[in-house]
């Protein structure tokens, strides 16, 4: 009697053992389900703020683009009534010239 209920007693042992180890591995599944959830998380929130901070970039870097290309055109712009001015000027005065050299002379 002794025998059956000392392999009994550890029939139940072993049982309670493995039930354990059972609600452990099933616990270990659920944190790594857990922890997948929260990395996927982490991973669209730093895809959307890197997307935003991009976003940002190229809009200013757009807009400097604009910038500079507005102040280009008023340079060169500029720059070509300078160069059309000083023409006519020197036209100006070669023709001046040429009229003071034909003139007749008294």
């Amino acid at each position: 009697m002794k025998v059956a209920a000392i392999l009994l007693l550890s029939g139940a042992l072993a049982a309670s053992v493995a039930m354990a180890q059972d609600n452990s591995a099933k616990q270990d599944m659920k944190d790594a389900g857990h922890a997948t959830k929260q990395g996927a998380k982490d991973v669209g929130h730093a895809t959307k703020t890197a997307a935003k901070d991009t976003g940002h970039a190229t809009k200013t870097a757009a807009k400097d683009t604009g910038h500079a290309t507005e102040t280009a055109g008023k340079d060169v712009g500029h720059a070509t009534k300078k160069v059309v001015h000083g023409g006519a000027s020197k036209t100006e005065e070669g023709s001046q010239k040429v009229k003071d050299k034909t003139a007749p002379q008294q």
